[in-house]
């Protein structure tokens, strides 16, 4: 009976850490605008309408994406040094294409060769605490919706 006694008084202990760990509010996923739409990694896999794999070899990638060290030669252009840069432009809206990075990308999905090195489709510039390259990357390839090059994006 003891037992029991310690094993219930010691569940609410342990679901009240793991909120304390995972935050109670949901974490914003990094996430663009283009033009009135936008494009966010998703939460969860499942929900992504497009899912993107990343390769080490340029021969098989079917995007190339350039990481480049001037803003302004960029295509896209992420900096968010402040200490609200985790809150996000971007609003969910029924508009919104949900994007995810799958370490097993099928078939049809576009592979991105991310490198320093030219040539590339696209151009990017990061410099972030909420964002990482390879994630941008892949919001900058989701929202092209497999054209070349993009017109207009921004935070």
């Amino acid at each position: 009976m003891l037992r029991f006694k310690i094993l219930a008084s010691a569940v609410p202990v342990l679901i009240i850490a793991a909120f304390a760990h995972h935050g109670w509010a949901p974490v914003q996923q990094p996430c663009i605008l283009v033009g009135d739409a936008s494009v966010q990694i998703a939460a969860m896999p499942w929900q992504a309408e497009l899912e993107v794999g990343f390769t080490d070899d340029p021969a098989t990638a079917s995007v190339r994406v350039q990481l480049t060290d001037n803003a302004a030669s960029a295509d896209f252009a992420v900096v968010d040094d402040g200490e609200n840069s985790a809150t996000s432009a971007c609003a969910a809206n029924p508009a919104t294409r949900l994007v995810a990075i799958s370490a097993v990308a099928p078939g049809d999905a576009p592979l991105i060769y991310l490198s320093a090195d030219g040539p590339a489709d696209f151009r990017i510039f990061v410099r972030s605490n909420s964002f990482t390259a390879r994630e941008a990357a892949a919001l900058i390839v989701g929202a092209s919706r497999g054209e070349r090059r993009l017109h207009a994006a921004s935070l």
